[in-house]
């Protein structure tokens, strides 16, 4: 019986194969994407968020938790003063 099926000479459970694989190469590539943004996430500036360890000084972290409202004005200028004097 040649020529049964879709057509194509694939079948229905051969296009759903194929199917299959497009959507697992379209996922892994997904997947990738959002691994690579993940890792090129720069902290602060693209996520409003804390800083990762190493990528700011001491008085940044101070300036973004006074921002944030975590210290008030004057815990802000003595911490201030304190960590610029150790430079």
């Amino acid at each position: 019986m040649m020529g049964y099926g879709a057509g194509l000479g694939f079948g229905f459970g051969g296009g759903l194969m194929m199917l299959g694989w497009v959507l697992l190469v379209v996922g892994l590539v997904l997947v990738v994407a959002w691994a690579i943004g993940k890792v090129g996430n720069s902290g602060p500036a693209s996520t409003g968020g804390a800083p990762r360890l190493g990528s700011s000084d001491a008085v940044e972290v101070l300036r973004l938790r006074f921002a944030r409202g975590e210290v008030t004005a004057e815990e802000y200028q003595a911490a201030k003063q304190t960590l610029e004097g150790e430079r």
